[in-house]
């Protein structure tokens, strides 16, 4: 494959603008990040000392092959939720390797709330478990919560994709022989008993490990008996005497390490089989990815420098590099994965849809994972492409990221707005995973644009009764929608919601891909096969 040329001059005021602007975005993506990690009062730290815990993070590090690396999802869930007071939604989620394999990791962090269940926190260990039956990897469940948040108990109980689902979940994952383990690392109650039940192999704390429907006050409360959590629902008792706890550990150490003994005898997932070779690092700095993103996310670039800076030696063949240019299509490697690359430098025309489908078609006939790096502002909308059939060229290149039966993956580099986002793989097109850059945007459409819709709207409708508008009334109209769109269509609004699986400093993006590529090669290819196209 031949290297592309970079046209980007590293030392313009541009670039050194761009690079500034963007080095103090990763640096506050980075402020925040820690936070959630690590940051917390320090009356919950000696609480969990007084307990005998260790911080989740300890956990984690205990859990974790040496030096093996860990893609964390959904850091930031929930940082704009709660009055920003449940950091990373109460929950730590990713994928790292447990004594050689792959695996998903779920873990209640007990310093927030106690490990309480908010909204956002159920709906993260949900898109875990998605991740882990998408992808087929084993799970790793470190408990400790205090069950659901009861004050909202109304928006994370009854409906479909709330608390049920991820039982549900758990017992798909049994059906297609997929294991968990669960640690019981503090108490498992009401609906947060079923997580070790469901699971195949379930360790518990001495001390500090409890399992039940319901703890000792409310079991008073509804029977009048009264009984010590150690006899309703300890390690001696549910090891003993129910077996619905099959480890005993005599601290949380001693159980992490029965749980890597226990993966250690797992069968080796037998991985799809793709294109791979040797990998090599782009030849371009991925560093200068900074200089090259502009500060407004109107501004126009070449998505082929930013391609350069994540593809293994920078090496692209473009496929149609003279049709559709608005979408950039072509062949790459990504630590050794062969991948097809699908790239936004403008609206998405008739031709540029067409060429889209038709590539994303090729490379799921050749078993090639696809790649989407979104900044998109839509399909191109007016009379004469609507004539010329950009709603149906629209749909063909839809059906087609729908019917790809190939690992599909998901950048949002810029922004993303409108139905650019289905013909991009969206969050609703089920790419396996989906990631933001800081600056990344998405919404039905910009800011701006839906001001004027809005205003446009108010002002035919005083024309048909002959009234107009002032200038100050039509700034009150147009204000707080571009105030709230700004706000909604951020990237932190939208890993908040768990519209992605987290946020990523640009320079990590080929790491991210490469370990997510791996994860998803667990779970077999389908064969292609298509719906019906519209001619």
């Amino acid at each position: 494959m031949r290297r592309i040329h970079s046209r980007i001059d590293t030392s313009g005021t541009t670039y050194q603008a761009n690079r500034a602007h963007n080095l103090r975005m990763v640096a506050e993506l980075r402020e925040k990040q820690e936070a959630v990690r690590n940051v917390r009062p320090q009356r919950d730290r000696d609480r969990l000392d007084r307990q005998g815990k260790m911080f989740l993070r300890d956990r984690l590090e205990a859990l974790l092959d040496p030096g093996t690396p860990f893609l964390e999802l959904s850091t930031l869930a929930a940082n704009m939720a709660y009055d920003g007071d449940v950091p990373g939604a109460g929950q730590l989620s990713g994928i790292g390797v447990v004594s050689g394999r792959e695996v998903v990791i779920h873990a209640d962090d007990a310093s927030v709330k106690g490990g309480a269940w908010y909204p956002l926190s159920v709906k993260k260990i949900v898109r875990t478990l998605d991740i882990a039956i998408e992808n087929r990897l084993p799970v790793v469940h470190l408990c400790d919560s205090a069950g659901g948040f009861l004050p909202l108990q109304a928006e994370f109980f009854a409906d479909r994709y709330h608390a049920g689902r991820i039982f549900r979940n758990q017992s798909i994952l049994s059906k297609m022989g997929v294991p968990q383990v669960a640690v019981v690392m503090g108490h498992c109650t009401a609906g947060g008993a079923y997580i070790p039940a469901l699971s195949d192999y379930n360790v518990i704390v001495r001390g500090t490990g409890a399992i039940f429907l319901g703890g000792p006050p409310l079991v008073k409360a509804a029977t009048g008996e009264e009984v010590t959590v150690e006899e309703l629902g300890g390690a001696d008792m549910h090891t003993s005497v129910s077996g619905t706890a099959d480890y005993p550990a005599s601290s949380e150490r001693h159980a992490i390490a029965i749980a890597r003994e226990i993966v250690g005898r797992f069968t080796r997932a037998e991985k799809a089989q793709v294109d791979w070779a040797e990998p090599e690092p782009p030849y371009y700095d991925p560093q200068e990815l900074y200089g090259i993103l502009p500060q407004d996310s109107r501004t126009t670039f070449d998505m082929r420098e930013v391609i350069a800076r994540i593809v293994d030696g920078s090496r692209f063949h473009e496929y149609q590099p003279r049709y559709g240019e608005t979408l950039v299509c072509g062949f790459a490697r990504i630590w050794g994965y062969q991948v097809g690359i699908l790239a936004n430098n403008g609206v998405l025309f008739n031709d540029s849809s067409l060429k889209g489908a038709h590539f994303i078609q090729l490379c799921d006939k050749n078993r090639t994972p696809l790649i989407f790096l979104q900044n998109i502002t839509g399909f191109m909308v007016g009379r004469e492409y609507e004539r010329r059939g950009i709603s149906k060229d629209g749909a063909k290149m839809i059906m087609a990221v729908s019917g790809a039966s190939v690992p599909k993956f998901t950048v949002n580099c810029n922004g993303a707005f409108g139905a650019g986002v289905y013909g991009m793989s969206g969050r609703a097109f089920d790419s396996r995973f989906l990631f933001s850059w800081p600056q990344g945007q998405t919404s039905v459409m910009g800011a701006e644009q839906a001001a004027n819709v809005l205003t446009d709207i108010k002002l035919r409708q005083l024309a048909r009764n002959g009234d107009t508008l002032t200038a100050e009334q039509i700034d009150a109209i147009r204000d707080p929608v571009i105030e709230g769109y700004k706000r909604e269509q951020s990237a932190y609004y939208a890993t908040s919601e768990i519209w992605d699986d987290g946020l990523l400093d640009p320079v990590d993006t080929r790491n991210a891909l490469g370990i997510a590529i791996s994860a998803a090669l667990n779970a077999p290819i389908e064969d292609p096969h298509y719906g019906v196209f519209r001619l």
